[in-house]
This record gives structure tokens, sequence and C-alpha cells, in this order.
């Protein structure tokens, strides 16, 4: 693509590319220290469920990040090496990450309603050598098996305690230590952030995202979002997940932007608030809150949400009701996007106004300008408009697709990608029109979406068959007008135990506790056999029928 400088996507496009696809890239250096140059710079406005709040500039970031720098090199962190957070959506997170990507090394983000096994099994399969949480999260990292890889733990605590034997107390840590200033120097390929997604068979897998990704991110804030400089820029998504990570920590940090965490349960009338104290211009999150937000009706909308210029949504299909309701109820359409933890944001209803085109309902759009999207038959030709079939990246035409494959995982990397390496394949089933309008059909595999979560059937079955009461356990996503689609098993109990309403509510509650808060199965249905192929292949989709 040759640069054009009548062309402005054309043109910042390859401006982003130069950056970081590059031979030497501070990411720390892009991420605050540039924008720290003036002090009165807010790089982050927060609040939490108790009604804390603190502001925190990019020159207080900085001379935090660099503490934490050295606070981690202390403990032996270098360029290369993976250090994982369990940490919500909180100044230490923000100052965590920094420091670690100041020292060049690799952020591995571990969701905080995970429970032991979720965590464990990222924690293993990464590598990571150090691993950052609070005194709320604690309890669910064991050390009972801690063996030479185990990683050091570092532990932001409370009035009341929260770290265990051989922790390292955060705040002491970052009083004692010798300030990294000069951020390590990585090149456009180094490994960046190690990112777990759920796959139907097997265990999660770690999604190697490298330094160029950068300029993807930053593209899809520009041009999908339209996130500007004077905008109030929040994006609801929890950073332990892609959509928030990518673009509710990275994205504005990028820009130069001030970035939004409000640390608490999702409440409608909360959200209004915040909405409406800090003018919020541009916002964006999943269709499960807009959802939540329709439902609760009009009397709980202020009475003044003029400021608000923008509104998108990604992780899941947009219904054409709530598009009209968003008209309607905030002023403005609200705009779907489709993305992959393995690639980003790819398809958009664009804001940028250069990009921007009707809305079609059901739509989720365009392909973002550097990317080629098709949709390929299953022997992988692309195929005419109106044709279904599945969507694919044209990686030859597409410069700012970044995935290279999972971490340690060849085999299921290629099966990502068409016998002749060309197309990625996402998995989701899809149309084109004559306009170039892209919509979603179906997913290809059995990943369930649920509330813009991704999750695999593979870990909440095995949570299942973890209690003495389950023989066999298969899961499936169902429709859910809430969720979009929510998580429900089959249970096929073991000689001896009955089935009951109670049992159920045990079987959820112990799945909830030991694997995640959002993967658990909202309804259990007991059967007495699984329906399976003459291979014993579990046939989910007789299931969802």
């Amino acid at each position: 693509m040759p640069e054009d400088p009548n062309n402005p996507v054309e043109w910042q496009l390859q401006g982003w590319l130069k950056t970081f696809d590059a031979e030497a890239v501070s990411v720390a250096g892009s991420l605050c220290d540039e924008h720290a140059e003036d002090p009165e710079t807010v790089a982050l406005l927060y609040e939490d469920a108790l009604g804390n709040s603190a502001r925190y500039t990019f020159a207080q970031l900085r001379d935090l990040s660099s503490r934490s720098a050295g606070a981690l090199k202390a403990l032996g962190v270098t360029k290369g090496d993976r250090v994982a957070t369990l940490l919500p959506k909180s100044p230490e997170l923000l100052v965590t990450t920094l420091g670690l990507w100041r020292l060049g090394a690799a952020h591995v983000p571990l969701f905080t309603a995970f429970g032991p096994q979720a965590i464990a099994s990222r924690v293993e399969n990464s590598e990571a050598c150090v691993l950052v949480t609070d005194a709320a999260n604690r309890h669910k990292v064991s050390s009972a098996n801690a063996g030479p890889g185990f990683p050091r733990v570092v532990t932001v605590t409370d009035d009341n305690g929260g770290t265990q034997d051989g922790d390292v107390a955060y705040l002491d840590a970052l009083a004692q230590a010798d300030p990294v200033m000069d951020p390590v120097l990585t090149c456009g390929d180094d490994l960046f952030i190690l990112i777990y997604t759920s796959g139907t068979t097997g265990s999660p897998k770690g999604v190697e995202i490298p330094v160029k990704a950068l300029a993807s991110f930053v593209a899809y804030m520009r041009f999908g979002l339209d996130v500007r400089d004077d905008d109030v820029y929040w994006n609801m998504a929890d950073p332990g997940w892609a959509y928030g990570l990518f673009y509710a920590l990275v994205g504005p940090l990028l820009l130069g932007n001030t970035t939004i965490f409000f640390n608490a349960p999702f409440d409608v009338s909360a959200t209004y608030r915040i909405l409406e104290t800090y003018g919020v211009t541009n916002v964006t999150t999943a269709p499960t809150v807009f959802r939540m937000m329709r439902a609760a009706g009009n009397e709980v909308i202020p009475s003044d949400t003029s400021s608000l210029r923008l509104a998108s949504c990604a992780g899941e299909p947009l219904n054409p009701d709530v598009v009209r309701w968003g008209r309607d109820q905030l002023g403005v359409p609200i705009h779907d996007h489709y993305g992959q933890t393995e690639g980003g944001m790819m398809v958009c209803n664009h804001h940028f106004p250069e990009l921007q085109r009707p809305i079609c309902p059901g739509s989720m759009g365009h392909a973002m300008p550097g990317f080629r999207i098709v949709i390929l038959n299953s022997d992988g030709d692309e195929l005419e408009a109106g044709e279904e079939g599945q969507l694919a990246v044209d990686t030859q035409a597409s410069v700012l697709f970044w995935y290279r494959g999972y971490f340690n995982d060849p085999q299921r990397t290629a099966e990502r990608f068409t016998g002749n390496g060309r197309y990625y394949l996402t998995g989701d089933s899809a149309t084109r029109d004559a306009d170039g309008y892209i919509s979603f059909s179906g997913r290809a595999d059995d990943i369930i979406t649920s509330a813009g979560y991704r999750i695999g059937p593979f870990e909440p079955e095995s949570a299942l068959l973890a209690h003495e009461a389950v023989a066999e356990a298969a899961v499936v996503g169902i429709a859910d007008e809430l969720r979009g689609e929510i998580v429900k098993a089959f249970v096929v109990l073991k000689a001896g135990y009955d089935a009951s309403p109670e049992l159920a509510d045990t079987l959820r509650s112990f799945v909830q506790s030991t694997l995640s808060a959002h993967a658990y199965p909202r309804q259990i249905e007991f059967i007495s056999e699984l329906p399976k192929t003459p291979s014993g292949k579990v046939q989910r989709f007789l299931l969802r029928g």
C-alpha cells in the first residue's frame, strides 16, 4: 500500500505501521512517557463500588510504573519474560502493566472471575515468572504443589492483609525499588501480550500478540471508534479480556487519552451516573449492557445525556431493536463491531467520518482498513456476494493482521489457516452483500458467547466432571434475550445420585467457585446419556436442538 498524503486513512495507517512494526519500539514510551510532558494530562479516572475515586496523570503513571519496573526487575524479570496479573480494573493494574512493558516483558491477563482451576492452567502454560494479584483474589492462587517454576506472587494488600508466606508486598516493593526510567526497546515481532482464549476442545489457547499489533489497536481506536483528542472515552469491558485490554487499557494510552475504570458490579443506574457525571462522549461495551439498560425502562435515564456523541459495541451480534433503542433513548445509534482475540477488531460500522456509512440493521459493517475480509466455502474458495460461508482474513492483503499462532501449540495454530496458509479462518459463518456489508450468521464451532465473553465447553465440562456426582457432562450455548447466550449443561449422574433442583443448584455453585463466575451453567438438565458419534465424540448440535 503506497503512501498517499491526500488519503488520510491510508496515510495514518502507514505511519502507524512504520512506528510499531519496527526494529526499536518503546512500548511504555508510546503508552505513557511521550504523553507525560504535560504534567496535567490525565490518563485515568477511577471509581470503585465503595465510592472511592482517584485521578492519575501520565506523569504520575510514568513515575509509578518506573518503580513497578524496578520491583519486577529485582524479582528477576527481564525482556521476554511473562508476568501475569490477577487484578480488577484499578490503578495497580495500569501501573503493573506499564512497569512490565517498561522491561520488555509480556503481559498475561487473568480475569478476576476465574477460579483456581482456570488460573492455574493459564499460569502453568504461560510459564509466568511473576503473578501480581490483590488480597481479594490471592486465595485463588494455590502454591500447594509449587515447584521451581511456580511464579513469585506480588500481592496488593488492604487493611485486612491478605498475603501468604513468601509473598512480596506490592507497596513495599514499589517503595524500595530502584526506578527504571528508560524503557527497554523491543521490535515489532517481540511478544507483548499472551492472552488466553477458549476453544471447543482441549485447554485454553494462549494467543501471542506481538508489539506490531499496536498499529491495529490504534487504527481501531481512530477508525472504528473515532476517538478524538477531546473525547471523554469509556470502554466498560474488563481488561482481563481482549476487548477491555486492547481498547480500554492499551488503546486510550496509545492516543494519550483519558480512560475510565469503574471497578464495580454492573448496575444500570450507576452506568447512567458515570455517563452523566463525567460527561462521557464516546462509549463502547458489550450488547448485553445495552440490552440490560433497555430492559430497565425509561425511568432510570437521566435528564441530560446530551454529551454522548457516539456509542459502539462488540463481542456478540447486536439486535436491531437495540440499535433503534439507542437512537431513541440515548440520542445516538449504536454501531456494531466484530473482532476476535486472534486479531483484534476486523469488521466495523465505522464512526470515522471518511469511513462512515449508513447502518444496515443486522450487519456488523465493513472490513476495517488494513484488512481484506472474505467469505470462503468448505474448499477454501472465495464466495460471491450473498453466499453464506466461513468468515476469513486474506493474510496476504491484510497489513494490520498480526496473529501468528498459539503459544507452544503449532497443531492448533495450523487449524486456523487454510492449507496454503493464505486465509485465517475465524470459525464464524457470515454473508457479504453487494455493497460490502458483512452479516454474522452463527458460529461454525461450539464456542459460546455470553455477555461478550467467549466460553469454550471444555473448561465448564471439566469443572462439572470434578464433582463426585457427575459421570458425564456436555455444555452448549442457548439463546438468552439478555446475554445473547447462556451456558446450559447436560449432566449424566453416577449411580447412587438422584436428579433434583437442589443438586442442580449445588453443581452450579461448584462450577462457579472452582472455574469462574461467568462460565458456570445457568441451566442444568439431567439426562440418561449423551448423544455421541460412533467414535465417542459428543454431538453438541443435537443437544442444542
